[in-house]
């Protein structure tokens, strides 16, 4: 496939992009590579590859899901101007 004048300026405008009309040509190659690429790569046979998440066999590494911190709700709580059964009240913002 490849990408006439009118192709690009077409795309451009869909893509509600300015072009000045001396750059339309290099963009109408670059376009054309890109597309090319694409086309080289659905040509490579991946039957029995497994498709990744990422590209290295990593693992990430998780820390201990552990409290580290002292419950301060009640005293958080006290400070605060308007609560209710346990939580804080805030003005009504959406009518």
């Amino acid at each position: 496939m490849s990408l006439d004048r009118s192709d690009v300026e077409q795309i451009a405008h869909l893509a509600r992009l300015q072009i000045d009309a001396a750059d339309v040509d290099s963009y109408g190659d670059s376009l054309n590579s890109i597309l090319n690429l694409v086309d080289q790569m659905q040509a490579t046979n991946t039957e029995g590859v497994e498709p990744l998440a990422h590209p290295l066999d990593a693992v990430q590494r998780l820390r201990a899901d552990e409290v580290t911190e002292p419950d301060q709700r009640e005293a958080l709580l006290s400070v605060a101007p308007a609560t209710e059964e346990g939580l804080f009240l805030v003005p009504k913002v959406i009518e």
